[in-house]
């Protein structure tokens, strides 16, 4: 049996003493009888997850725990949704290409259209918004020749071309959430300068680089050592795993190693695509500055799809109902008197599909079930 979720353990939180979080709502605080520990597992290790040969160990040490202990809760939050894996996520355009893409789908066909995209498996996230164009998805590839293969064939099977939308510039894409509202995760957010995303892969990939990227995709099981499993896997050594996450975390190959959340299943439940119309010549000042507010998740430029796209400057913003997010988004618009640029505000409604990147195709099946009741 699972225990009770975050979500609806910081349902029950009094109003009282609220602090803010960084996704501008009150912050998730529970007693050690309502989910402490879970709350410090699923908070404390979405980064910098121990490069260790046996990491929950290493975990379980920290909180004061058994490492069974470690071993349930997160194979319970697997289970029930609350966590999409425990693994590796890459940069954009470090290991492969990939694309934001949406389709204008009418209102009684958005069903097959979204199954149809989510059977893909270049498709890592797929959701519907609030907008003429309804059905919004990341696609990943090894190369850009496969991302528009893919894209191309997703236009034949739904009958609905779409429009691509690739990353010029990224300011912040970390999706990492603090449930304590502590700033913690602030720090990340110091570098200068944005990533410029270009039209091949940066890495170039060992064949013994590939095979690991296609376990890793997979996430980290929950056994003892699960490095040494990856290996065994990906017909590498344990030392050769550990090295390489090394160092693709020291070169920002890998943005964070850790559990990744699901923030739907978490409570978080309102998301906004929030986009402008900005000058490429002021559009990565504003980036940058909007990339280090609280409440901001994702930041970055994308290349125009004229005439049917004219807005190149995205900002998403998560909270846990429409209301907070909304505030959220008035503040930034008026710090940075966002209302001179056309904008438009394109709330979630329902997600078909959210698993990590694969850029080796291994499964289409992760991140598919049960979301689209989310």
């Amino acid at each position: 049996m699972c225990a009770p979720t975050l979500a609806a353990a910081a349902a029950a939180l009094p109003p009282e003493g609220e602090q803010f979080a960084p996704w501008g709502g009150p912050a998730a605080r529970m007693d050690a009888d309502s989910g402490a520990l879970e709350m410090r597992l699923l908070n404390e290790f979405q980064r910098d997850f121990p490069l260790l040969p046996e990491p929950y160990a290493a975990i379980a040490e920290r909180l004061d725990v058994d490492e069974a202990w470690v071993h349930a809760t997160l194979a319970c939050a697997l289970a029930d949704g609350r966590v999409s894996r425990v693994g590796a996520v890459f940069r954009p355009g470090a290991i492969g290409v990939s694309t934001l893409a949406a389709l204008a789908v009418p209102p009684e066909d958005l069903a097959r259209a979204a199954a149809t995209v989510s059977a893909r498996a270049e498709v890592n996230h797929n959701y519907e918004r609030e907008h003429r164009f309804n059905l919004w998805f990341v696609a990943t590839a090894p190369n850009r020749p496969a991302l528009d293969e893919a894209l191309a064939a997703i236009a034949r099977d739904t009958g609905h071309a779409p429009i691509a939308l690739p990353l010029v510039a990224d300011h912040w894409i970390d999706l990492g959430f603090d449930f304590v509202g502590s700033g913690a995760k602030i720090h990340t957010r110091a570098r200068t300068g944005a990533t410029v995303a270009g039209e091949k892969p940066e890495l170039a990939l060992t064949a013994a680089d590939r095979r690991l990227v296609n376990v890793l995709e997979q996430g980290l099981p929950i056994v003892a050592a699960p490095y040494a499993a990856i290996a065994a896997e990906a017909r590498v050594s344990e030392a050769y795993v550990l090295a390489r996450l090394a160092d693709w975390l020291r070169r920002g190959i890998i943005k964070r190693l850790g559990i990744v959340v699901r923030h739907r299943a978490l409570g978080y439940t309102a998301n906004a695509m929030c986009v402008w119309d900005v000058s490429d010549a002021d559009a990565d000042v504003l980036g940058a500055a909007l990339a280090r507010e609280p409440g901001v998740t994702l930041c970055y430029r994308r290349r125009r799809a004229l005439p049917d796209w004219r807005y190149n400057l995205f900002c998403m913003l998560h909270g846990r109902d429409r209301p907070t997010v909304e505030t959220r988004l008035a503040e930034l618009a008026t710090a940075y008197r966002l209302d001179r640029h056309p904008s438009a505000v394109l709330f979630s409604r329902r997600a078909f599909k959210q698993c990590g990147a694969r850029y080796g195709h291994a499964s289409v099946a992760a991140g598919t079930a049960a979301l689209a009741a989310a």
